[in-house]
C-alpha cells in the first residue's frame, strides 16, 4: 500500500510539474515533452511523408491551400500580439501542402506543418470551408494537442507499469488489470481527451477562419457535407476520437456569432466570397 501511494504521489507531482498554460486556452496543459524536442521530429516525419507522397504543386488549388494557410497564420499572429503573446509562434515553420490522394483528411503536425489530401475538396466545395478546415488543423498545432496527446501517452503507460508492479505478487488481479485497463483507460480517458481537443480546434479555428475574413457560417454547412459524404456510417460518439457530426455542426453553429464579434475587434466586418472552385 505504501509503494501505491508513492506512485500515485509521484505521478501526480510529475503533472503539477510539468504543465504549461496556452494562450489560446488559458489552461494549463500537460507538457511532459518541450516543444524544442518535439517540432524538430516533427518536421523530420513532414518531409518524410512528402517525400513518399505526389505532392500537387503549381496548380490553382494547391496555391489556394497556401493562400488559406497564410492567411489562418497572419491571424493567429495578429490574435497573439493583441493579446500580449508576441513571439509565442517563433519556433513554428508554417507550410501547406496538397497531396494528390483520394482522402477525404487534412491533419497537421506540431509545429505548423499541414497537409490536405485532394480528396477533401469535393467535400469542402468552396475556399471559405477549406478556410474552416485549415482554421481547425492550425489549432491544434497552437493549442499543442500532439504535445499533449504524447504527455497523455506516457501517463497511461505509466499507469500500466504501475499497476503490474503493484499487483506483481497477484497473478489473478494482474491479469484481470491487464485485461480491463486498455479499455477502460481508452473508453474513459485517451478517447474523450482526443474528443476534447477536437472540440477546442473547432473553436478556436472558427475564431481564426473570421479573423482571417471568412465566414464562420461555412463552418457548420462544410460539417453537414462532411456527415452527408460518411453515409451515416460512424462509430458512437464515446467510442470515437472525433465528436459526433451533429455534436460538431451543432457546436459550430452556437459559435459563429462569437467568432464574428471577435473578427470585429480586428476590422474584419465583412467576409469574403464563398469563393467555389
Amino acid at each position: 500500500m505504501k509503494f501505491k501511494n508513492t506512485v500515485v504521489i509521484a505521478l501526480i507531482l510529475v503533472m503539477v510539474l510539468s504543465c504549461a498554460t496556452n494562450p489560446f486556452t488559458g489552461k494549463k496543459t500537460l507538457a511532459f515533452v518541450s516543444n524544442t524536442e518535439l517540432f524538430p521530429s516533427s518536421f523530420a516525419q513532414y518531409n518524410q511523408v512528402l517525400t513518399e507522397s505526389k505532392v500537387e504543386t503549381g496548380t490553382s488549388r494547391a496555391e489556394m491551400i497556401k493562400r488559406v494557410g497564410q492567411r489562418i497564420a497572419i491571424a493567429a499572429e495578429r490574435w497573439l500580439k493583441a493579446n500580449g503573446q508576441e513571439g509565442y509562434l517563433n519556433d513554428y515553420k508554417w507550410e501547406y501542402n496538397l497531396i494528390d490522394e483520394d482522402i477525404v483528411n487534412a491533419w497537421c503536425m506540431p509545429g505548423g506543418k499541414i497537409v490536405f489530401y485532394t480528396g477533401i475538396l469535393p467535400v469542402a466545395e468552396n475556399e471559405s470551408a477549406v478556410a474552416a478546415i485549415m482554421g481547425h488543423e492550425v489549432a491544434h498545432a497552437l493549442a499543442n494537442h500532439g504535445q499533449q496527446r504524447m504527455s497523455a501517452g506516457m501517463i497511461q503507460q505509466g499507469l500500466s507499469v504501475a499497476g503490474n508492479v503493484a499487483l506483481a505478487n497477484d497473478e489473478k488481479k494482474l491479469g484481470i488489470f491487464n485485461q480491463s485497463y486498455g479499455i477502460v483507460s481508452n473508453v474513459g480517458g485517451m478517447l474523450p481527451f482526443s474528443r476534447s481537443h477536437e472540440t477546442e480546434a473547432d473553436e478556436i479555428g472558427l475564431y481564426l477562419t473570421a479573423i482571417a475574413g471568412y465566414n464562420p457560417d461555412e463552418a457548420a454547412n462544410l460539417w453537414r457535407r462532411m456527415a452527408a459524404a460518411s453515409g451515416g456510417e460512424a462509430p458512437a460518439e464515446f467510442l470515437s476520437t472525433h465528436p459526433a457530426n451533429q455534436t460538431r455542426i451543432d457546436n459550430l453553429t452556437a459559435l459563429a456569432p462569437a467568432a464574428k464579434v471577435e473578427a470585429k475587434k480586428f476590422g474584419v466586418s465583412s467576409f469574403r466570397p464563398l469563393g467555389k472552385y
